[in-house]
C-alpha cells in the first residue's frame, strides 16, 4: 500500500502544546514517526516554526528524517496563490494560509492537514481552491483537521 504524502501546516505542532488540539496532534505526529505517513515539509512552515517556542519545534525535530520531504516555494507556486488570492478564496492578509495550499498542491501531497478552520479547513474555503486547482488542471486534494485524518481503531465507537 503507498504511504500517503500529507502536508502539515504549523497550526498541528503548535496543536502538539493546545489543551483542545493536543490528543490528534501528537498521534498524528506519533503515526508519521511510525512510517504511516510521509510528511511533506515547506520551508514556509519551517520559516514559520522558527519564531515558535523551542518545545512546539522540537515536535517537528523528534520526526526521523527520512520520513520528512521538504518542498520550497517557486514561481509554479507563487502562481498558483495568486489564483487562489485573485478568486477570493483568502485575502491578502491571509495569503500565508493560500500558500500552504499551493506548495502542498504543486508537491502533489495526497492531503493538506491544519487545524485552522479559517481560512483552510472549512467547507467554503475548500471548494474554492479545488475549484481553482480543477480549473488550471491540477488534480484535487484532500483538506482536513488531525481529527479527521488519525487513526481511531482503539475508540470506543
Amino acid at each position: 500500500m503507498k504511504t500517503l504524502r500529507i502536508y502539515l501546516d504549523s497550526s498541528v505542532f503548535g496543536g502538539c502544546f493546545d489543551e483542545e488540539f493536543a490528543k490528534e496532534s501528537l498521534r498524528l505526529v506519533a503515526e508519521i514517526k511510525a512510517g504511516k505517513f510521509r510528511l511533506v515539509m515547506s520551508e514556509t512552515v519551517l520559516a514559520e516554526l522558527e519564531s515558535a517556542p523551542a518545545h512546539v519545534q522540537n515536535a517537528l525535530a523528534d520526526i526521523p528524517k527520512e520520513f520528512i520531504e521538504t518542498v520550497a516555494s517557486n514561481p509554479e507556486v507563487e502562481a498558483l496563490q495568486q489564483a487562489y488570492l485573485e478568486a477570493k478564496i483568502v485575502g491578502p492578509a491571509s495569503a500565508a494560509d493560500a500558500e500552504h495550499i499551493a506548495i502542498a498542491t504543486v508537491a502533489r501531497a495526497d492531503m493538506i492537514v491544519s487545524w485552522n478552520f479559517k481560512h483552510i479547513v472549512h467547507y467554503e474555503k475548500i471548494a474554492g481552491y479545488l475549484s481553482v486547482n480543477l480549473r488550471l488542471g491540477y488534480g484535487s486534494i484532500g483538506i482536513y483537521s488531525p481529527q479527521e485524518v488519525v487513526s481511531h481503531e482503539n475508540e470506543d465507537i
